[in-house]
């Protein structure tokens, strides 16, 4: 059974990181792809940064340059670095895990708040 435990959020100031966790269980690591997505409130979710079957990595436009998927698969966490912190960044951050790799119904962690204050 799929396991996600995201880590990591919190409140910043515009211009702030922060570095999201998430801890993958119950299944093979590597035999998902794995990203995240976030939900402001009133909005659909989104897709934030992924990494597809062959270990690339994607980004959304709006924070290309300034937030970084990484990966440990050794110890199957999944991490975001996010660097210079918008407002509009503001949002429930969720871990996700997909084994088509489409990202049509993946598996989801509980998720993390993210709130930034300008």
């Amino acid at each position: 059974q799929v396991q996600l435990q995201e880590s990591g959020g919190g409140s910043v100031q515009a211009g702030g990181s922060l570095r999201l966790s998430c801890v993958a269980s119950g299944y093979t690591y590597r035999s998902y792809c794995m990203g995240w997505f976030r939900q402001a409130p009133g909005k659909e979710r989104e897709g934030v940064a992924s990494f597809d079957s062959d270990g690339d990595a994607h980004y959304a436009d709006s924070v290309k340059g300034r937030f970084i998927i990484s990966q440990d698969n050794a110890k199957n966490i999944l991490y975001l670095q996010m660097n210079s912190l918008k407002p509009e960044d503001t949002a429930m951050y969720y871990c996700a895990a997909d084994s088509a790799c489409n990202w049509y119904s993946p598996k989801w962690g509980q998720g993390t708040q993210v709130t930034v204050s300008s």
